[in-house]
């Protein structure tokens, strides 16, 4: 990790010969800012922090987030490793490729860093991604035609989706996973997962430190500093959050800067606190129920969505 006095400190992607910072900007989040002057400053005020690494996806807030990101990096899209992820949710390679040219044009850039496939959460999306003619294809041919540096892919649900994704053997470079210090004692990504990728050399991306939506800190658990330098010091390349509002990236990029992981004893303390809250996974949600499945992704696996649903 390269870091100097109270800088944001920087760490390997992986194999890619990229360094990326270990504070990332979340996607999602920034579709939620109504204006695109206030995304602008937001943006901008990241990355002469020292952020350099932007998350989004195809379908956050239906194009939204990608569309505020593009205007946002007018002038700076070579300050920053961009990476959307493609939503197929289990249709063809045809779909991911159209997919991939519609996050160009928001994003308003000829190339992405890092390109993943969003949201592999249901137990057979492995299959239908590497099934002849999948979106697994897509990933090779983006590479090959330079539209795309380096590929990846995004869950949330369960390690197990993980592995089985990594068992095919393909040269993902980038895999993004919930990685936090309830995650530690159930159905955990980082005790099953993150071996497997250091084994490989993959860069893991670390998301939902806080719980997605904060739930771990309204329960009084941990703190945002506890929790994020938990997520922080684990063996990850980046840890992506969700930064709305300026306060929300000032408090994180007071932790982040001139960071210094937290040795085992600290860790396991964190771990050792948090057990009595996360056996049962009510505070990691994204693994337990469809809240944080997206509706385009139930659709295809024909779950009903939110608005489907029985009150």
């Amino acid at each position: 990790m390269s870091a100097q006095g109270n800088s944001l400190p920087k760490r390997p992607l992986g194999k890619t010969g990229l360094e990326v910072s270990i504070l990332g900007m979340g996607g999602y989040h920034l579709g939620t800012v109504e204006k695109q002057s206030d995304a602008d400053r937001l943006v901008h005020q990241a990355i002469d922090a020292g952020i350099n690494f932007f998350d989004n996806a195809w379908e956050y807030h239906s194009g939204r987030s990608e569309d505020l990101l593009g205007n946002a990096l007018k002038g700076r899209r070579n300050d920053v490793i961009l990476m959307t992820k493609v939503c197929s949710h289990g249709r063809d390679k045809k779909v991911a490729m159209q997919q991939l040219e519609e996050s160009l044009r928001r994003l308003q850039t000829d190339h992405l860093d890092v390109w993943q496939v969003h949201e592999v959460v249901y137990w057979n999306d492995p299959d239908k991604i590497f099934a002849p003619g999948g979106a697994i294809e897509a990933l090779t041919e983006a590479k090959q035609q330079g539209k795309v540096r380096f590929v990846g892919f995004t869950g949330h649900k369960d390690p197990r989706i993980h592995l089985k994704m990594l068992s095919h053997n393909f040269a993902f470079d980038t895999v993004q996973m919930p990685l936090n210090c309830f995650d530690a004692t159930f159905r955990s990504f980082e005790q099953q997962v993150l071996p497997e990728l250091q084994r490989k050399g993959i860069a893991p991306l670390g998301m939902k430190s806080f719980g997605g939506s904060g739930e771990m800190l309204r329960n009084g658990a941990v703190t945002p500093r506890e929790a994020l330098s938990y997520a922080m010091s684990l063996p990850v390349a980046t840890t992506i959050s969700g930064m709305d509002t300026p306060e929300v990236l000032n408090q994180n990029l007071e932790i982040a800067r001139g960071f210094q992981a937290l040795d085992k004893a600290a860790m396991q303390a964190l771990r050792d606190r948090c057990h009595a809250y996360s056996g049962d996974g009510h505070l990691e949600l994204y693994k337990m129920t469809l809240k944080y499945d997206g509706p385009i992704g139930r659709e295809q696996h024909e779950f009903p969505t939110e608005e489907q649903l029985p009150l």
